[in-house]
């Protein structure tokens, strides 16, 4: 009799729970985009139904406010053996590469998001691990920040953010069309993540603004205690788009959404920062960027500049300038980046010979919808024209989305790459990879 009773009871246990999660509606995600195109819904999908794509399950509805949550993961096989096993720096020192060739969770991302009191003030706060370097220092991060939603010309949010400073930290992750990985050209000139306060709104109908005033290029890793007291980062980015007025979902890369009409994009960014030694990241952790010569020495490393010499304080200062159009399922964008280090300070800074560091570089980008929905084809190609050398990758990849959504997706990608002066254990190039590299992710994104 007592098993009997406890198993009704757990019947009407979960019969209660199944009826409470049927009940949820399905509420606003808290992330908006100006570019924001119609969400893509299938025949099974119902108005109630309280997954939405791209702001994940309601599972809190309320007339305080709403929780939505988010899963992106991705399990990675990488294959890096067919590349040189040595890297030889500018400066003619050689060091021995540790090529893999594994299989990883390589990120998990949790994300919770929505509003509370007024559906004009968002909150998103998550949980990012790598997975690919487990034990090292930021591997796991908690963070989030809140925005508050004036109106379509004004959104005003503090914590952590992206500074906007390249497409590819203006808001467009994850419609990148290589998952989780950016061109090393992108990956050298970009900015990173940070804590401060930033703006951003519509100034009119297909012209866009987004600005940050930041702690510093990259926190991830870094302690308030290593930080300078200036609070001199910052990153703004302006954006076009004159024939239709958006340039798809999150004015992410490829056109998954099928432009019927010619979509077109013309963009300009600034970003500058006053780095200190002591607050650039010290792990390779996802999303750290440091500033590098070409030949992917940090600046700051002991004789990096000459030898004898130890750079304490360093000016970054960027421009950087993109072109796109997107067709029937087809794209051709560009992105152009122009960056200046200066204003050096340091021990032996007088017998290095020079006063500014000057590189330029670019990225280009070309991709077909082959299926409607399913299939997707792209090539791409970045330089870096630096004074330590001049660094390049090309890549060829397709994209399968076998449900028609986004929320699931295979990736599969052929790289050469030639000198790397970026890398890190989340990326599948490293600091020196000479020659090819072949990767498959099978990506969730729900």
């Amino acid at each position: 009799m007592k098993k009997t009773a406890h198993r009704i009871a757990m019947v009407v246990k979960v019969g209660c729970i199944s009826t409470l999660l049927s009940s949820l509606q399905i509420t606003a995600s808290g992330q908006t985009s100006q570019s924001q195109t119609s969400m893509v819904q299938t025949d099974s999908v119902q108005a109630n139904d309280p997954y939405k794509e791209g702001a994940g399950f309601n599972v809190v509805k309320s007339k305080y406010g709403s929780v939505n949550f988010k899963i992106y993961t991705y399990l990675r096989y990488l294959n890096q053996k067919y590349s040189k096993a040595d890297y030889t720096y500018a400066n003619g020192n050689m060091i021995d590469i540790d090529r893999r060739q594994d299989m990883q969770v390589n990120k998990v991302n949790l994300q919770f998001l929505g509003w509370f009191m007024d559906q004009k003030l968002r909150y998103i706060f998550y949980t990012w691990t790598n997975n690919t370097a487990q034990g090292q220092s930021a591997q796991v991060v908690v963070g989030g920040n809140l925005q508050y939603i004036f109106n379509d010309h004004l959104t005003i949010g503090g914590g952590i953010n992206s500074l906007p400073g390249t497409r590819s930290t203006e808001g467009t992750f994850p419609h990148w069309l290589s998952n989780d990985n950016r061109s090393i050209a992108d990956e050298f000139f970009r900015p990173s993540y940070t804590t401060g306060i930033f703006v951003k709104g519509n100034i009119v109908k297909g012209l866009t603004y987004n600005a940050m005033l930041g702690n510093n290029l990259s926190q991830l890793g870094v302690d308030a205690g290593q930080l300078d007291d200036q609070f001199n980062t910052v990153s703004i980015t302006t954006a076009w788009c004159p024939t239709t007025g958006e340039f798809g979902k999150n004015a992410g890369f490829g056109d998954f959404e099928k432009h019927e009409k010619i979509a077109t994009r013309l963009g300009a960014k600034f970003s500058r920062s006053r780095e200190d030694r002591q607050g650039v990241p010290s792990s390779e952790a996802f999303e750290n960027v440091t500033i590098r010569l070409s030949d992917g020495t940090v600046i700051f490393a002991p004789d990096a500049l000459a030898a004898g010499t130890q750079l304490d304080k360093a000016t970054y200062m960027m421009y950087g300038f993109d072109a796109g159009v997107k067709f029937n399922g087809f794209s051709l964008e560009s992105e152009f980046y122009f960056r200046d280090v200066s204003d050096f300070t340091g021990t032996g800074v007088e017998n290095i010979g020079f006063n500014r560091l000057t590189d330029n570089g670019y990225q280009l980008l070309a991709s077909g919808m082959i299926i409607d929905r399913k299939l997707q084809l792209y090539g791409m190609y970045s330089a870096i024209n630096g004074e330590y050398g001049d660094p390049y990758d090309v890549r060829a990849g397709l994209n399968w989305f076998p449900w028609k959504m986004r929320s699931v997706k295979l990736n599969a990608e052929y790289m050469y790459a030639h000198n790397s002066p970026v890398g890190g254990l989340s990326l599948p190039y490293f600091v020196g990879s000479n020659g090819t590299i072949y990767r498959i992710d099978l990506i969730i994104d729900f």
